[in-house]
């Protein structure tokens, strides 16, 4: 093993370990995904948590172009991401929260449940437009990564990232979409939805309250 493949080696262990430190800490993709297999299943979780792993390249092409260096350092660059990542995640914790109780099984087969595209776009928003995800990630490709690291080295790192993303939402989806799961939050699933709701709600809030620096 050459020299290089040392450094290559160093920088993918490091962004590794980070990477799973931020992916295992609860944030908007967790609830979202946690939300999407208990009202829904396995199957709308399993295209979220595709969404949320595909947004990662969203952060991984910004910090390769240099475009996370201008969103880092201009307030209103980061205004408008925060802005808009804060209103997507108070949206969709607005519409849980207000869920109301029905008569029949809240969560039998004849609840409407989300197509692959929008169960898959809804997951790809959440981690797209969170810009503490953009710096999180700016912040590897810059301090973990040399300049003289070829671009397409710093690309299989975001592969692996979106990969490794997408694997472990996966596993929470299979976790929480299990019919036995599901089946404890029959009787309560209303209030489910207001507390998953309200932990969106409380997120968005707080990315909006979030300072530049």
């Amino acid at each position: 093993m050459n020299k290089l493949e040392i450094q290559y080696l160093s920088q993918f262990a490091t962004i590794a370990f980070f990477h799973l430190l931020a992916v295992a800490s609860p944030g908007p993709d967790f609830a979202v995904v946690v939300k999407q297999s208990v009202s829904h299943g396995r199957v709308t979780a399993l295209w979220t948590s595709l969404g949320v792993g595909t947004g990662i390249f969203l952060h991984v092409l910004y910090s390769l172009l240099g475009i996370g260096v201008v969103v880092s350092q201009s307030l209103v660059a980061f205004t408008v991401m925060k802005y808009l990542g804060a209103a997507y995640l108070v949206y969709i914790g607005w519409k849980a929260l207000r869920t109301q109780p029905t008569s029949a099984h809240y969560y039998s087969e004849r609840q409407k449940v989300p197509s692959a595209t929008r169960a898959y776009w809804t997951g790809f928003l959440t981690n797209g437009l969170n810009p503490k995800a953009t710096l999180f990630f700016l912040s590897l490709f810059t301090v973990v990564i040399v300049p003289e690291t070829p671009l397409t080295v710093q690309f299989g790192y975001g592969v692996y990232m979106s990969c490794a993303t997408a694997i472990w939402f996966s596993g929470i989806s299979l976790l929480f979409g299990h019919c036995r799961v599901r089946s404890l939050f029959e009787r309560i699933g209303h209030w489910f939805e207001r507390v998953m709701g309200g932990a969106l709600l409380l997120l968005g809030l707080k990315l909006a309250l979030t300072s530049h620096r």
